[in-house]
């Protein structure tokens, strides 16, 4: 099971459980050197400034404090994620390049028909969850969910969402699914555009993460969380479960770190306690929780295994 350490504002002050993590001592790689003795790259798979790069750059900066080497970020946009997923895979596995794994890398094979599948990689441990949100304008006349669906039922409605492809386009249809109703995605560039276009009435809906909704709350209703839980900042607003009685209806905007396929053990375990270490900080999580993100460790089975059964879930979705 993932180890969720909710760490908004709200929570600050609940203490996170202790993982012993072993300091970094050289190991042994494939080809006998000395692990790490060189910095190593973190490619992140979009530009600098969103969500994906201030989360890798803040692991980063945790994950040097406990390897003792330079770790780099490196941004790669493209192609909605897979340039830097398809180059990552290519990359020899001997950890001096890493990445930031995005949920899109469940979905990409799917949607793009890129060569992005689980096999191609080594996951080392998930760190974080931004979960979906549904928000309409603060002036729409829409106060609940339920209110939402009764619109639906008289014809499509317009629900934004950060692109096409993206996991918000695949919330909302995840979303329609469950209430039996009919949308219609409109793909903004972002999911903060997305929130503005829910909060000027261009759309009646909006899909996005938590922050992006968070920060524009007085402009707008949010009618319910994606995710298995409530979350801490909106401790009055309802899980779409609870609200349609249903087990599936969450989608979160995850990541974690990856490699190439096929590192060595020792290798593999250095990052993977690094990772491991990286999510635990005080710093780490701080970042996080002002962003308005949870903090969700899996580590590197976990991962690899929760990274499958979204891929599955995926290409039965959306296929």
């Amino acid at each position: 099971m993932p180890r969720f350490i909710r760490t908004t504002a709200v929570v600050a002050g609940f203490g996170l459980m202790a993982v012993a993590v072993a300091a970094c001592t050289p190991v042994e790689s494939g080809d006998g050197s000395d692990y790490p003795n060189d910095d190593i790259r973190l490619v992140i798979q979009a530009d600098a400034g969103g969500g994906s790069d201030l989360s890798s750059r803040a692991l980063a900066a945790e994950l040097e404090k406990t390897l003792g080497v330079s770790v780099i970020p490196e941004n790669m946009p493209g192609a909605s994620g897979a340039k830097a997923m398809e180059y990552i895979a290519a990359q020899e596995p001997d950890g001096y390049t890493i990445g930031f794994a995005p949920v899109e890398i469940a979905m990409l094979n799917t949607t793009q028909g890129a060569d992005v599948l689980p096999e191609n990689y080594d996951f080392l441990g998930q760190i974080m969850n931004a979960p979906g949100v549904i928000a309409v304008g603060a002036d729409s006349g829409i106060e609940t969910l339920d209110d939402l669906i009764a619109k639906g039922e008289s014809g499509a409605v317009t629900v934004s969402n950060s692109g096409a492809g993206s996991i918000w386009e695949a919330a909302s249809l995840g979303f329609a699914d469950a209430a039996g109703i009919e949308v219609s995605p409109v793909p903004y560039d972002g999911g903060a555009p997305a929130v503005s276009a829910a909060a000027s009435g261009e759309v009646v809906a909006s899909v996005s993460g938590v922050g992006e909704a968070l920060a524009q709350k007085d402009s707008v209703n949010i009618l319910a969380v994606l995710d298995e839980e409530r979350h801490p900042e909106l401790p009055d607003v309802p899980t779409a479960n609870e609200e349609l009685g249903a087990d599936d209806v969450v989608f979160g905007g995850w990541g974690g770190i990856y490699a190439p396929a096929g590192l060595p053990d020792g290798v593999h375990d250095a990052l993977e306690a690094a990772v491991n270490s990286a999510v635990e900080s005080d710093s780490y999580t701080q970042f996080q929780a002002d962003a308005g993100n949870l903090v969700v460790y899996r580590s590197a089975d976990e991962h690899a295994q929760f990274v499958e059964e979204q891929f599955t879930r995926f290409q039965e979705l959306l296929g």
